[in-house]
């Protein structure tokens, strides 16, 4: 049998990508048909295909961090036609009418149709990016823009809107505040950007200072701070407005709360496996709040780009070939990337 669409997927949560064959539907009235020039590799893919948050599906064809040039559209399509730079997020439908839908926030929808590893409304299982093409309704396609790389700019699909959309929800958006991040991967090193083009004040946190050129002088971070330096954990006590702590494995959360100043918001967006620990008293005794953020809607998505369009800002990438994948997986799983890996599907 002839399949329609090529890609890469895990059969098993030993995560090994390898070539597969599989189907997409066919371009309904409000579907756009969008070819996939590139994918950026996010670390909830390395999750997922793991089977790290016991939900996973397989065989699974991860990414959600796609940009491209539609081929097809509907009859009804009216923001798209063919030629068009366009990208598709973490999501790829949602029901359109209850509360969280009618304010464009489609992620938190209880229906909500994920970019892979999810049910559509079909029945049958999503597949993602790490493939030639990809058919999605309308509303939930994005306008790229026209002056970024879609290599570069793959990983805003993702890494740029999860960081950007809590910097915005919980007012880590305006000049002069102090803001802390904590973790310098593909989350952490877009919140630096987006953060700098904000006008705020960003340090960097990491557990060791190798990151601390690249921080400054190639991100442009105002500081560095070392969390495993105790002098300098404590000098910097009560200095931060806020923190977006990107980091997707088991960390002390109370020894990052303290660099808080009153009032102070910590915003979790990585996503590690285990729960975590929090001393109340640390957030009591300043008032701190404590909130997590997941992507954002389709509207706030497209103002993520256009901002980062008026911005000039993408991400640092590595552009590798798809059958590259396995070892990029591994070298995700073992930090060695700056900062992200991104797939050339023209490879596969």
């Amino acid at each position: 049998m002839v399949h329609n669409c090529k890609g890469y997927a895990a059969r098993d949560p030993s995560g090994q990508m390898s070539p597969y064959d599989f189907d997409r539907r066919e371009v309904g009235a409000d579907d756009v048909h969008l070819k996939i020039l590139y994918c950026g590799m996010c670390h909830s893919d390395l999750h997922q295909v793991r089977g790290e948050w016991g939900n996973s599906t397989f065989p699974m064809v991860p990414g959600h961090e796609i940009t491209g040039v539609v081929e097809k559209v509907g009859s009804n399509v009216t923001k798209f036609k063919v030629g068009d730079k366009a990208a598709v997020g973490c999501m790829v439908n949602s029901c359109g009418s209850c509360k969280h839908c009618v304010v464009d926030c489609e992620q938190y929808c209880p229906k909500c149709i994920f970019t892979y590893n999810a049910k559509d409304v079909d029945g049958t299982t999503t597949q993602g990016g790490y493939s030639t093409h990809v058919v999605v309704n309308e509303r939930f396609v994005l306008k790229f823009p026209e002056n970024l790389p879609l290599d570069a700019g793959a990983p805003l699909l993702c890494a740029g809107i999860t960081v950007y959309s809590p910097m915005k929800y919980f007012g880590l958006d305006k000049e002069g505040l102090r803001l802390a991040v904590v973790g310098l991967g593909g989350l952490g090193h877009m919140a630096v950007k987006i953060g700098k083009a904000m006008g705020m004040h960003v340090t960097v946190v990491s557990t060791h200072d190798g990151k601390k050129s690249i921080a400054m002088e190639g991100l442009g971070a105002d500081s560095f701070l070392v969390s495993k330096d105790e002098v300098a954990m404590q000098e910097a006590a009560g200095t931060f407005d806020g923190i977006i702590d990107t980091v997707s494995a088991k960390h002390d959360f109370g020894m990052y709360c303290s660099l808080l100043d009153t009032n102070g918001k910590y915003v979790v967006v990585g996503a590690p496996p285990e729960p975590f620990d929090v001393n109340v008293f640390g957030l009591l005794f300043k008032r701190i709040t404590l909130g997590g953020s997941l992507i954002g809607g389709i509207k706030e998505t497209q103002e993520m780009l256009d901002f980062c369009s008026a911005k000039n800002i993408v991400a640092d990438i590595e552009k590798v070939p798809m059958d590259y994948v396995n070892t990029a997986m591994e070298r995700m799983l073992a930090g060695d990337v700056k900062f992200r890996f991104v797939l050339d599907l023209a490879t596969i």
